[in-house]
């Protein structure tokens, strides 16, 4: 548990920092986040393996609110999110989302992934964010601006170096035959870092990081209209619920095939229950809202996690590196957390996993692409919405059908 802690911590290092960055948020809400929330989540959550922090698909939710509201308004927004997902817990509802059909959580998971890509363009071209809240036309206006003026290829070279080296680790690692298990990304980021700072490239870095948490029970009530701070915190709330019952689902699978004995299956209302508890609890602490996150999930599982002890670990670990190594992480360039990313993208939405998903009947294709789609289109519950509503018609025409023969 401890090792499969540390292993996890080092992996979550750089997409905390690099998902509190793209959200508008600086890079210590970041590590709040997956501190605070990593550590109250597997302590009171019901899964023995979820790790939590914050993660990709709350990056796609919260880049608009930020944008439209501040930073000011994710305190009450993160709270009384938290607060739905206890309910959702404390009435039961955590096995009807628990059950969400496997070909529309695939879709929102490709949707999502579209999305952290496109949210990296203005830290691999080091510009600022076009103005707006959808990501495709932010995404689109960014670009535009990029090419309209001087191009940073020295960021570009970063973004890029980083994601070659973490997707060429595998083979680098056999070729040079090393047996140690060494994330890619944490190779990637000390290489890129290292060679960025030894070098002075003129390029814009995380810099200087708090080296204490504070907690703030007291915050002034954003200017939003009631029906519109409402619905967003309802969307971050079912976001939370629906991706942190996800990952343990996930984690559930893979625990099964890689331990031999039989691994209790995660209870959703107690996992519920712990997501909603950490979420209130990190964005007192100058976090973010948090879920459950599949790759660092997935990773505490491989390197061999048996309990929540490892969870927490993670936790430790990450609260160690804000106290006593800052400082080096002060000087990570953002274009390499931008690279780090964008692996993390291409992992979920590789064309192998596509393939995949699609190799099954034209109903399934047809809710698989249809959900995706509308995450990238309109938003995330949308998304859910849309590929529910098609599962739910396509049932209804095959009951049909058997009913006429």
């Amino acid at each position: 548990d401890v090792i499969a802690g540390i292993t996890v911590g080092i992996v979550a290092l750089p997409l905390a920092l690099g998902f509190a960055i793209t959200t508008g948020a600086p890079a210590s809400a970041g590590l709040s986040t997956a501190i605070i929330a990593g550590f109250l989540a597997a302590l009171f959550g019901g899964s023995h393996f979820q790790v939590s922090g914050p993660t990709g698909a709350m990056t796609v939710v919260l880049v608009p609110i930020v944008a439209t509201y501040g930073l000011g308004a994710l305190p009450a927004l993160g709270a009384t999110a938290g607060l739905i997902i206890i309910a959702l817990a404390i009435f039961r509802f955590g096995r009807f989302i628990d059950q969400v059909p496997l070909p529309v959580m695939e879709g929102f998971t490709l949707g999502i992934a579209l999305i952290i890509a496109l949210q990296q363009i203005p830290l691999i071209f080091q510009i600022p964010k076009a103005p707006g809240t959808h990501t495709v036309s932010v995404a689109a206006g960014t670009f535009r601006a990029a090419l309209n003026q001087n191009i940073h290829w020295i960021s570009i070279f970063l973004a890029l170096g980083t994601l070659i080296l973490k997707r060429s680790w595998p083979r680098i690692k056999k070729l040079l035959r090393i047996t140690t298990h060494i994330p890619a990304s944490a190779v990637a980021v000390f290489v890129l870092s290292s060679f960025s700072y030894i070098l002075d490239l003129d390029v814009t870095r995380i810099g200087e990081l708090p080296r204490t948490l504070e907690f703030n029970f007291s915050f002034s009530w954003p200017e939003i209209p009631l029906a519109k701070f409402v619905y967003a915190a309802f969307v971050i709330a079912m976001l939370g619920a629906i991706e942190s019952l996800l990952s343990a689902r996930v984690a559930d699978g893979m625990a099964h095939q890689e331990i031999d004995h039989e691994q209790p299956k995660h209870q959703p209302n107690k996992e519920l229950f712990g997501q909603g508890l950490a979420t209130i609890a990190s964005v007192f602490s100058g976090g973010l809202p948090a879920t459950g996150a599949i790759a660092r999930t997935s990773v505490n599982v491989h390197a061999g996690a048996r309990t929540r002890l490892a969870a927490m670990v993670h936790a430790i670990f990450l609260l160690l590196v804000v106290l006593i190594f800052a400082p080096v992480v002060s000087i990570i360039p953002t274009s390499v957390l931008a690279g780090v990313l964008l692996g993390t993208s291409l992992r979920i939405a590789n064309p192998r996993s596509v393939k995949e998903a699609l190799q099954t009947t034209g109903s399934q294709r047809l809710v698989y692409g249809a959900t995706a789609l509308a995450v990238l289109f309109i938003d995330l519950i949308w998304g859910v919405i849309i590929g529910l509503t098609i599962v739910f018609v396509s049932k209804q025409i095959q009951h049909q059908r058997k009913q006429n023969q």
